[in-house]
């Protein structure tokens, strides 16, 4: 493309051209790594960059502009509520006095119209607050969950209850709160038209209003810290109550539930205690708001009356200025009686922006050809956030396409860590894991995910079908793939025994499969796709003997069609499908190289010593 201005422009593209690599991966096609020439790499279209903070600015500016004009109705529904008052002071100053039926009817025919057009008016109001809850919601709902699925890998989990945060906040903005706080600056409005009837009545409103608004603060300053204290508690609860679902055939079988309706029924009880605390606190502000305000209209009328007695005011006006004292003051009584629900849907949103803008930015990353499955780690070294231990201490090795390595050592030494970093759910402290000489974070998310496979210790299914499992729940896996990935696995067998085949239904805990069946069934969705790179952390730890030789040819699989395979584990069995071992311990390589030649200083190390007559000894 030539651009008169600038010369020549290269075209942008979302896929990058094909490049031939000669003995490369080959797409599609089955299990047995020869026939046929190399096909073109398969590449996927690459994420568009993804800022969580500009989506919660987004999700605030579309707030902004519907609370503009749920404003401009405010404004028209407090006005039009003064329609009552003034046809109340109208039939009694003017109507009564008169005896005009045609005026009580047109002043009829017109406050009649106000009244439903200041019903319309409200309607629309809460229409639109409506739909900006739900825009909320549809806008932040899925940036939250990405936020938390990412966050969730350094942290306890209780990110995913953000989620809950959002639906807080998206009660409070349809809530009558909500209305309340948008009503009371319209308050002014009111205090005025009653200085209008008299001053003396708009300096008891002013001083009710005051009186209100240091009820408000000092409510705010009391149950503060007791509705925090509620929220962390009940948030406790909450991830007790998850623990409790996971781990629900465990706490059955070894008669546990005591124990855990204890720890839940703890925090729980600390949030309920909490919570009335600050409930009782603020149900005392509402009461004494409340007696406030018909004092105040108590002393309208009764100062009122004096006044009118005095020929200073009308009956009529005495009337209309109580009925607009309490419409003034009804909004901030309802403010403080919503209190709780504002202080809860505040917290709410600090927890929701606190993610959001936290949370790393994804920008958007080169499409690169499909990987071949080189494997290069350089001087990894690790250490969990908030402690000194170091987990991995100077890990460095490569392997070449097709290469097979077992990692072994005792409980403890950094196995499951290095694993999850190979495939980048842990990142370092320092040092790099590279992909094809690209480090495992400057690849495109997407394009990473699908080109790698990862089984993990804690085997966990998504509820769906087998079927669906394998695919990794995406709706475009084709029945060819699924099936590559079950033969590729050696699981086909397996799962064609099963009632429904690959219809069959699993729940999350991976009912009705057994411990084994879901192991393999794992396997063959860390196999989906064809990944170039493959971890696998403790495959056999729920398997017969009939499965480990499975995982056995799975693995014999994989080096056939050039798939770089990583194997966590403590059996010996694997070992001979392998072409590398490594031993850790304490978070360092002890030994790295031919499997035959750490089995041979393995069981060097291991031989016993013969005593000789001079005290030495011998292997």
């Amino acid at each position: 493309m030539i651009d008169a201005d600038r010369g020549p422009v290269r075209e942008r593209r979302d896929t990058p051209p094909d490049i031939p690599r000669g003995g490369g991966p080959t797409e599609g096609g089955g299990g047995g790594g020869g026939g046929g020439g190399p096909r073109p790499p398969k590449f996927h279209k690459r994420m568009a960059p993804e800022n969580y903070g500009q989506a919660l600015r987004a999700g605030i500016g579309a707030v902004r502009r519907n609370l503009v004009m749920v404003m401009v109705l405010t404004c028209a529904t407090n006005l039009l509520i003064l329609a009552i008052p003034i046809y109340l002071f109208q039939i009694s100053d003017r109507v009564l006095t008169s005896r005009s039926v045609d005026t009580l009817i047109m002043l009829t025919v017109v406050i009649v119209g106000a009244v439903i057009l200041q019903a319309v008016f409200d309607a629309i109001r809460r229409f639109m607050l409506m739909r900006t809850a739900v825009e909320v919601a549809a806008r932040l709902g899925a940036p939250i969950l990405s936020a938390a699925s990412a966050a969730a890998l350094h942290g306890s989990g209780r990110e995913y209850q953000t989620l809950g945060d959002l639906q807080q906040l998206r009660g409070f903005i349809v809530s009558g709160t909500l209305l309340s706080f948008l009503d009371v600056p319209f308050t002014p409005l009111f205090i005025l038209a009653i200085f209008m009837v008299h001053p003396h009545l708009g300096l008891i409103v002013i001083s009710t209003a005051t009186a209100l608004l240091v009820i408000t603060l000092i409510n705010q300053k009391l149950t503060a810290r007791s509705f925090a204290e509620a929220n962390a508690a009940q948030s406790r609860a909450n991830l007790h109550l998850d623990s409790m679902a996971r781990n629900s055939q465990i706490i059955n079988a070894l008669a546990m539930i005591p124990e855990a309706v204890r720890i839940w029924g703890r925090d729980s009880a600390i949030s309920l205690t909490a919570q009335v605390r600050a409930q009782d606190r603020n149900i005392a502000a509402s009461a004494v708001s409340r007696a406030v305000r018909l004092l105040t209209q108590i002393a309208m009328l009764g100062w009122g009356a004096y006044l009118a007695i005095g020929g200073e005011i009308t009956g009529g006006m005495v009337i209309a200025a109580s009925i607009i004292a309490g419409r003034a003051l009804a909004p901030i009584e309802g403010a403080i009686e919503g209190w709780s629900g504002y202080a809860l849907s505040r917290a709410a949103y600090g927890r929701i922006s606190a993610l959001l803008t936290s949370s790393r930015l994804q920008f958007e990353r080169l499409n690169l050809p499909r990987p071949e499955g080189r494997l290069d780690v350089e001087r990894l070294l690790y250490v969990p956030g908030g402690t000194k231990q170091v987990v991995l201490n100077g890990i460095s090795f490569s392997l070449d396409p097709g290469d097979t390595l077992a990692i072994i050592g005792n409980s403890g030494a950094g196995k499951t860590t290095l694993g999850k970093m190979l495939v980048g759910s842990i990142l370092p402290t320092s040092g790099n894991v590279r992909l094809d000489l690209m480090d495992l974070r400057n690849w495109d998310p997407r394009q990473l995910g699908e080109n790698i496979g990862y089984l993990p210790q804690d085997v966990q299914l998504f509820p769906g079908t087998i079927k669906d499992n394998i695919g990794r729940m995406r709706h475009d896996a084709t029945d060819a793939q699924i099936y590559h990935a079950a033969a590729l696995a050696d699981v086909h067998e397996m799962i064609a025994n099963l009632p429904q085949g690959y219809e069959t239904v699993v729940a999350a805990d991976g009912a009705p499969l057994s411990g084994g069946q879901k192991q393999r069934i794992a396997l063959a969705r860390a196999f989906f796709g064809e990944p170039r790179f493959v971890v696998l952390d403790e495959p056999n730890s729920n398997l017969d003997s009939a499965g480990d030789k499975a995982l056995a040819q799975a693995i014999r699989h994989a080096k056939q069609n050039k798939i770089t395979v990583v194997v966590v584990t403590q059996k010996p069995s694997l070992l001979t499908a392998v072409d590398k071992i490594m031993l850790l311990g304490d978070g360092s390589i002890q030994m790295f190289g031919a499997r035959m030649e750490v089995l041979t200083k393995l069981a060097g190390d291991k031989a016993p010593r013969v005593p000789r007559p001079d005290g030495g000894g011998k292997p």
